[in-house]
């Protein structure tokens, strides 16, 4: 076993070699412009793009012509939202949820500010969200334009029931958005299954190049009408300007094409490595819990509280192991996160937690090293705690 331990992989995964290997020819010798029409450097350049849209959409169950490459979640998400509203107007009613990722949360809040309503709506103490509350919103008279709920919680790894999401949405004539950039290629996502209409995904969520993304953009029933967010040249079918990253796409279909064929074997691998380390956890200390859905999430992902323990102080005594508090776009900030908080856990308990990141890299050795660290450690400064004596 090799030190230190990479146990991180929501906040971004190791390019896995056979990724590297299918970018490196578009790296050096073929370095055309997608956009070229006029010679064999930009044909060749085209046709790998348009190998990689497909490899894409594979993954979703979508179609090539459905998919626009971005930089990233971050702008799918942007590009999705406000691209939305924009195209019905500019003022719109948009649901969304507490735990949602900034990157959703931002532009909904930017959108509110120019005369926008957003409802947020609550989750329960596992982190999803209510049917229920939803076909109210829905139902009422004040119809949203659009709902964006994550597919699986970065933080906890909770997920959404999708495809009552998207059924409900779809029967009541609302747009479906989700951010799957940390469910797809780990679990199964179809988008015709869950009538979802627009999907957002990241390369390096899943063993690909950072810097690259897709959104998935619905062309029949509904064909989804978005306005572009970026202007100059007309690219993606003119959605996106911008000269292509051949590489990165390149990379970020090989990834998910991987992805697909591997995700069946790797989820009960990581399902077994995440079960071990809490059982590990849990049997090695007290006060200890599990935050999220412990039947609804993620098999890389596990959240804990431990009591009497700050989490940053933690993790400075785990210094071989890489783990984070939350998400890697807050973590420098120091409040508590917003999610722990939404699911009901006080201020002190959410600066209390570490969310572990098991990833396709990850070895049965390393979940037995780091288990036996973070049991060592928290109990010795659990015996330098006075908060904790009281507990006890």
């Amino acid at each position: 076993m090799q030190l230190p331990i990479y146990m991180d992989n929501h906040a971004t995964t190791r390019i896995d070699p056979r990724v590297l290997e299918a970018m490196m020819p578009w790296l050096s010798e073929n370095y055309g412009n997608a956009a070229s029409r006029s010679h064999g450097f930009g044909w060749a350049a085209e046709q790998a793009v348009e190998t990689a849209r497909a490899q894409v959409a594979r993954l979703i169950g979508a179609t090539a012509r459905e998919i626009v490459f971005t930089s990233g979640a971050t702008e799918s998400n942007n590009l999705a939202i406000t691209g939305a509203v924009e195209a019905n107007g500019g003022r719109a009613h948009v649901v969304t949820q507490a735990t949602e990722h900034k990157a959703v949360l931002d532009p909904c809040t930017w959108l509110e500010k120019r005369g926008c309503r957003v409802t947020v709506l609550p989750v329960d103490t596992e982190g999803r969200i209510s049917i229920e509350d939803l076909h109210r919103i829905l139902d009422s008279d004040d119809k949203p334009l659009l709902v964006s709920f994550l597919t699986a919680n970065n933080e906890i790894g909770t997920l959404q029931p999708i495809d009552g999401i998207g059924a409900l949405c779809h029967g009541c004539g609302v747009l479906f958005h989700t951010d799957a950039a940390q469910a797809a290629g780990k679990v199964p996502v179809d988008v015709n299954r869950s009538r979802i209409d627009l999907l957002s995904i990241s390369g390096h969520k899943i063993y690909g190049p950072k810097g690259i993304g897709a959104l998935y953009v619905r062309r029949s029933n509904p064909r989804v009408q978005l306005a572009e967010q970026m202007h100059g040249g007309g690219h993606e079918k003119g959605l996106r300007s911008g000269t292509l990253n051949v590489p990165g796409i390149v990379g970020l279909g090989a990834a998910c094409e991987i992805a697909r064929v591997e995700m069946e074997e790797e989820f009960g691998r990581l399902t077994a490595l995440r079960d071990r380390l809490q059982a590990k956890l849990l049997a090695g200390l007290e006060r200890v819990r599990v935050n999220g859905s412990q039947q609804h999430r993620l098999p890389g992902n596990l959240n804990m509280t431990f009591e009497g323990v700050d989490s940053e102080t933690l993790m400075m005594g785990v210094k071989e192991v890489a783990l984070s508090s939350g998400s890697a776009c807050t973590s420098a900030k120091i409040e508590p996160s917003h999610v722990l908080r939404a699911l009901g856990l006080d201020e002190e308990a959410a600066h209390s937690s570490i969310r572990f990141g098991l990833g396709r890299f990850n070895t049965e050795e390393e979940v037995d090293y780091t288990a036996e660290h973070i049991v060592d450690v928290v109990r010795k400064l659990r015996e330098l705690s006075p908060e904790f004596a009281d507990l006890t």
